[in-house]
């Protein structure tokens, strides 16, 4: 049987971009498995903001991000899910066992990063890297520490904010030749920074997108096709679901606002998902078969016993 490492290495490999939603809790998860997504990246942005409720700026600690890792992937068999684990959370040493931790979760990948600890959001201003020779031992550690070998290690630089596109491409050659097997080169100015990091690094290329100008930070705005053909392997849209979701948020509490400062109640159908296709997003048919299996044979048998029955 194929490990998950294998099988999202081959999704990697495949001559078509691999596309891969953004996830960050059980509704996004399961989401992405529904639409049909073979992969999705746990946003590490996310996760803070929908658990902690704190910005991506380095409030979220290891064992909290390992934690909903676990979750996600116990309620999404099917979904090969990649972990985000910020910069290791320590030295090259930490990351030995940050990568043990994230793949006995269940994950299929997990990335590291070079930027300088407390992290912030690629897109954030402030940006900080450590020396490129301290994460290559973070990346030795890292191909070293894992129990599968074909589990993904993904060496992302964030040097091209503040040190160049050629910084970051020199940078991602060094992580690759320490053991890599997909690089990331976060917050890329133009579409000819992604072509050159495409054309200059030896191992798979992925980027991130943003939908909407509103929430595309730094990268512009590119279709997969055309990123495809420039050679980039994969594409993750790390805060799709994440934005859109706040977005309802607020449109149904405007719309209760609405109802409240109004005389009447107001259906608002059009903002809510139906009950029933909740309940089944969430899994109710797989636990009605336990219950009917288990927990309802067992009550009829002690009801019978007591005399209840």
């Amino acid at each position: 049987m194929e490990s998950k490492g294998q099988r999202l290495r081959k999704l990697i490999e495949a001559p078509e971009i691999l596309i891969c939603p953004g996830v960050y809790d059980g509704y996004s998860a399961r989401t992405a498995a529904k639409y049909g997504y073979d992969t999705a990246v746990i946003s590490g942005a996310g996760v803070s903001e929908c658990h902690l409720g704190w910005a991506d700026k380095g409030i979220m600690g290891y064992e909290e991000n390992v934690r909903v890792c676990r979750a996600l992937a116990d309620c999404s068999e099917d979904l090969l899910l990649q972990a985000d684990a910020d910069t290791g959370y320590g030295n090259a040493v930490n990351v030995h066992f940050v990568v043990r931790g994230f793949e006995a979760a269940g994950m299929a990948a997990v990335m590291i990063e070079d930027q300088l600890w407390p992290k912030r959001c690629g897109h954030l201003e402030g940006k900080s890297v450590i020396p490129a020779e301290e994460m290559v031992d973070k990346v030795k550690s890292a191909a070293d520490a894992r129990r599968d070998q074909n589990f993904v290690i993904k060496a992302r630089t964030d040097a091209a904010g503040p040190l160049g596109i050629n910084a970051a491409i020199d940078r991602m050659n060094l992580y690759a030749e320490a053991g890599a097997d997909v690089l990331f080169a976060d917050a890329l100015l133009s579409e000819n920074d992604i072509a050159n990091a495409a054309k200059n690094v030896p191992k798979p290329l992925t980027v991130n997108m943003g939908l909407g100008l509103l929430f595309r930070g730094t990268t512009p705005l590119i279709h997969p096709k055309r990123l495809e053909e420039m050679g980039v392997a994969m594409v993750s849209y790390p805060r799709l679901m994440s934005t859109g979701a706040v977005r309802g948020m607020m449109n149904a509490m405007d719309a209760l606002g609405e109802m409240i400062d109004g005389e009447e109640p107001v259906e608002r159908p059009d903002l809510l998902v139906p009950f029933n296709d909740l309940n089944k997003l969430v899994g109710i048919d797989y636990l009605d078969n336990l219950e009917n299996r288990y927990v309802v044979t067992g009550d009829k048998e002690n009801r019978k016993t007591s005399g209840q029955i």
